[in-house]
């Protein structure tokens, strides 16, 4: 008589003894399977580096992610894309990602500890970090400290946003705007007559944008079909704006397109007619991205910029000058012979 077995076995043991084959062993998930579980679950990510965002910038097997955990709950994140140039690995980002880098848990405690244990989890993510021979990221403006990649032989150049860090009053937003820029978007409604539409297909956004650059004899760093895949993305997440400064016969003169999530807007693309700009279309338009954005999260971060000309002109939007890092590392002696030689040539 066989006998009877008592014990409860595991559904796959026991399905194993009664049929005489063997469970295949349960697959391990991926740090990448992981951050994609977590992007869903933390709002405190910034937009561009969700899983999402990356799979439409340069397809799912285009990045990475390297990840802290305490338990089962991820405490620290670096996304980054990784490329390969004449067989030299580059870690970077992609093209109309303003913002990468790390994601640390919010840390409790005298700041002594924060510190200590910011730097013990940047350490961790640099040493998770795959070989490469150029590393460049620019990192989001909260994050401060980084000093433990320092300490591993990268470097850091700053970089100045304008950040509007409150939304939630139109009113001191339009009182903190430069007089000039308040009495030219009063012009461009009363005198010129434009309006600011919410309807204009992507097609016109990119075609103002492509005349911004030709107007300084460069070609958008993108291509349109790199742009809708973005935007698509966006557009099923209900994360995006296009507004458009049109003419009273309709004609296009200006276009922002901004994408946010639950903390802060971005301005991602611009571009206007530069036949039209004595008619304070782009001032007109961008204040009202401003007050689109501020009905849909907190903050409104212009992106940029260090081009002194286009400095000047979001300074007077009143929002708070902002550092943020761009960090990088550069092992490969040829790339750095290549970048200490563009360097003299742009310093002659």
């Amino acid at each position: 008589m066989v006998p009877i077995l008592t014990t409860a076995l595991p559904t796959d043991l026991a399905h194993s003894v009664l049929t005489g084959q063997v469970p295949e062993p349960s697959r391990a998930v991926s740090p990448k399977e992981e951050y994609r579980l977590f992007c869903r679950q933390e709002p405190s990510i910034p937009l561009f580096s969700r899983d999402w965002w990356l799979d439409a910038a340069v397809g799912s097997q285009g990045w990475d992610v390297v990840v802290v955990k305490k338990g089962d709950v991820i405490i620290a994140s670096m996304p980054y894309v990784l490329r390969t140039r004449y067989t030299m690995r580059v870690l970077s980002q992609p093209a109309l990602t303003p913002i990468l880098g790390p994601w640390l848990h919010e840390l409790e405690g005298k700041l002594a500890t924060r510190l200590s244990g910011e730097n013990e989890l940047m350490q961790a993510l640099i040493d998770q970090l795959p070989s490469f021979d150029h590393f460049a990221q620019a990192w989001h403006h909260s994050r401060r400290n980084w000093q433990p990649f320092y300490w591993n032989g990268f470097q850091q150049t700053t970089y100045y946003t304008y950040v509007l860090p409150d939304l939630s009053n139109l009113k001191k937003l339009w009182a903190e705007l430069d007089g000039n820029i308040r009495r030219i978007i009063a012009k461009a409604e009363s005198k010129h007559r434009l309006q600011v539409r919410d309807d204009m297909s992507l097609d016109v956004l990119l075609e103002l944008n492509r005349k911004t650059f030709e107007r300084q004899g460069l070609v958008p760093p993108y291509t349109d079909e790199f742009v809708r895949r973005l935007d698509a993305a966006c557009a099923e997440r209900n994360c995006r704006k296009l507004l458009v400064a049109v003419d009273p016969h309709g004609i296009p003169l200006c276009g922002y397109y901004y994408v946010w999530d639950e903390n802060s807007a971005y301005g991602l693309i611009s571009g206007a007619d530069p036949e039209y700009r004595h008619t304070g279309a782009a001032s007109l338009c961008l204040w009202e991205t401003v007050r689109h954005a501020a009905s849909v999260t907190r903050q409104y971060n212009f992106c940029g910029s260090m081009i002194r000309s286009v400095e000047a002109y979001l300074r007077g939007f009143g929002g708070e000058h902002v550092p943020y890092f761009r960090v990088s590392k550069t092992p490969s002696p040829l790339l750095s012979l290549r970048q200490c030689i563009l360097s003299h040539m742009g310093n002659r």
